[in-house]
């Protein structure tokens, strides 16, 4: 989705939780301030297109051009444009502002572009007087959806072809580092955190949920054996059970997620 250049995204899967994974965009345009008619809006990381197109319902008559690096997700969401919602491709690890913006939004895609805190210079600069950078990003990396994914990973039949294939442990900044790093830049500035607690249905619904996201670079990794990564895959599935069991109602998940809304002085 966003510069993770090498990964292989399958958009349906992704969207198979798409009620649970909508709420955290719908939560962070509220709270972004009002707009000025006909904004620009950037939606960095734009995925399938769906969540791009959803901005409509709160700016009717914005103009929006979605990014993103995938060729699969851009496909999905050519589908969905249309005369004020265009798609481009481009990589967010080098994008810069060809134009000033009213918004740039970017929903669950920054935690894939290391180092992205230090772009927010740049992109500051590149929206109108006035204008807001919006994002939302998962803080849940140590959690054991994501733990005992790395761990699996380092075990002696994964180490050699996983070797620096997963995210570190570490790939977004805490509340208080995006404050920091935004403060300097914004006179408005709010960050926040929300754990959700979703509960999910079906086999291994974890695993379905990471299968469209995370687990991503490691299936990628092995695309070329599939029964190595069918072995991989069931490895981690029985740590998943274990970390998340079910009940008789469904298996909870969950899942703490980090906003931030900053406005560029007017």
């Amino acid at each position: 989705m966003a510069s993770a250049q090498h990964l292989r995204w399958d958009p349906a899967q992704y969207q198979r939780h798409g009620r649970h994974r909508s709420r955290p965009l719908t939560e962070l345009v509220a709270r972004v301030p009002e707009l000025p008619s006909r904004p620009r809006i950037a939606d960095l990381g734009c995925g399938p297109g769906g969540p791009t197109v959803s901005l409509l319902e709160r700016w009717p008559d914005a103009r929006i051009t979605g990014f993103d690096n995938s060729p699969e997700m851009l496909a999905a969401a050519e589908a969905t444009a249309g005369r004020s919602v265009r798609f481009v491709e481009a990589d967010l690890a080098s994008w810069r502002p060809a134009e000033p913006w009213e918004l740039l939004i970017a929903n669950a895609a920054l935690q894939w572009v290391p180092d992205h805190h230090l772009r927010f210079p740049e992109w500051v600069a590149g929206l109108a007087p006035g204008g807001v950078l919006a994002f939302q990003v998962p803080g849940n990396f140590a959690a054991p959806s994501h733990r005992l994914m790395r761990e699996v990973a380092e075990r002696p039949r994964w180490r050699a072809r996983l070797a620096g294939v997963l995210r570190a442990a570490d790939p977004v900044l805490t509340p208080e580092g995006y404050l920091a790093a935004l403060a300097p830049l914004c006179p408005e500035v709010d960050v926040w955190e929300t754990t959700y607690l979703h509960r999910l249905a079906g086999e291994d619904p974890v695993l379905d949920w990471v299968s469209g996201t995370g687990l991503r670079p490691a299936l990628t990794a092995l695309e070329d054996d599939p029964a190595a990564r069918d072995a991989f895959v069931a490895e981690y599935a029985a740590e998943l059970r274990a970390a998340y069991p079910a009940d008789a109602h469904g298996t909870v998940f969950p899942f703490r997620r980090i906003f931030a809304v900053a406005r560029r002085a007017r």
